[in-house]
């Protein structure tokens, strides 16, 4: 599947290609299936993971792990900035030298990409520093003016187990950096969509039935409208697609023909998904059974991607199969339970209200308990 863009959604889909000219041997159905499969395992890790962090975070204690949240009027933009965003990589991949414009782009996803890895990695790394671990508390705030007029711009607390993470975090980074090696990409790739799915907050299931609609559309005309976004896809070196080689088992490491997943494929449907996962714990029945159902409807839907792609030997726009499947199956399951009312009437409180923190750390309990019976 092929799909790149610089913002959260990015959405077509296709088998790898080449694009200069040269033949290269057709890969095997098995190294087909193992891409594809690995693909999807990929897709759905930060999307289950990054539901269960989502119920956590809104009590974090930096500003900077509060989540964003969506409104009905930001969803109705979104499709519109995408394009306009799309449409201006297109003209400048067209006007302007391609290896200067990914050299820009390579050093600004250096940096996002670092950071992002960071935040990812931390609360697996705590478990490994031992208890007599030195840690120290830091703290980089900048303000703008003085006395009463003074005004934080920036206020991020962190301690010495956040500078290990982010020191591991370099190391990718420069890998990437150096090599742009597909592992690397994917490390970054995992990062950013499982950040995306943690901290992108909807705040209802309406609007999260308008962002899914927008995108879809959006999808749809720039996959099989014209040509954009297939080749912003092919021009656009960036960390914002998953990418698995279907020639690693006849290249090893090395392999270089490669089916790619759009990170907005994954991050669009995750936060709808993980919203659906904070609706079920606001119902307090110590049941998931939207999240599930939003969860299979995701594997159905992307696994229809790929068959459809496989068949017609075109990039499919992914979420014209995963809107209906993510939406759909949830509304079915909630008219079976006679609970449409309370799913479209749920509303997520601002998160830095008092009251609001209460609530999420009843659902951290409730999300913590959910992981330890997953595992």
């Amino acid at each position: 599947m092929d799909s790149a863009l610089p913002d959260p959604h990015n959405g077509s889909a296709e088998a790898g290609s080449p694009t200069n000219g040269t033949t290269r041997p057709p890969s095997t159905p098995e190294g087909i299936a193992l891409a594809y499969g690995s693909l999807l395992l990929m897709a759905l890790l930060p999307i289950f993971f990054g539901a269960l962090r989502s119920v956590r975070c809104a009590h974090g204690k930096n500003p900077s792990d509060m989540p964003e949240t969506i409104t009905s009027r930001d969803a109705a933009r979104f499709p519109i900035i995408a394009s306009c965003t799309l449409l201006g990589l297109y003209l400048f991949f067209k006007i302007f030298s391609q290896e200067y414009i990914n050299l820009l782009l390579s050093m600004y996803f250096f940096v996002l990409g670092i950071l992002a890895l960071s935040h990812t990695i931390s609360p697996f790394m705590n478990k490994f520093f031992p208890a007599n671990f030195p840690n120290r508390q830091y703290q980089l705030l900048f303000t703008q003016g003085s006395g009463e007029n003074k005004e934080e711009i920036i206020n991020y607390e962190f301690d010495t187990k956040d500078l290990v993470c982010l020191g591991l975090s370099s190391i990718v980074g420069v890998w990437y950096l150096l090599r742009k090696h597909w592992i690397a990409n994917n490390l970054f790739g995992l990062a950013f969509s499982l950040n995306g799915v943690e901290l992108l907050h909807l705040n209802n299931v309406s609007t999260g039935c308008i962002l899914l609609g927008g995108l879809f559309i959006y999808d749809v005309f720039w996959v099989f409208g014209t040509n954009v976004m297939v080749t912003v896809a092919k021009s656009f070196e960036a960390p914002i697609k998953l990418v698995f080689p279907q020639d690693l088992l006849e290249k090893g490491l090395e392999a270089d023909n490669f089916a790619m997943l759009g990170l907005g494929d994954i991050v669009i449907p995750g936060i709808f998904i993980a919203l659906l996962l904070r609706f079920d714990i606001s119902l307090k029945k110590n049941t998931h059974t939207y999240f599930y159902t939003s969860f299979a409807a995701y594997i159905f839907g992307l696994g229809l991607t790929i068959f459809i792609m496989h068949i017609f030997k075109h990039a499919q726009p992914a979420l014209l199969y995963l809107v209906p499947a993510c939406i759909g199956f949830p509304v079915l399951v909630a008219l079976a339970k006679g609970e449409v009312t309370e799913m479209f009437s749920y509303e997520e409180s601002n998160p830095k209200d008092p009251a609001a923190v209460t609530e999420s750390r009843k659902g951290a309990e409730a999300s913590k308990g959910m992981e330890k019976k997953e595992k």
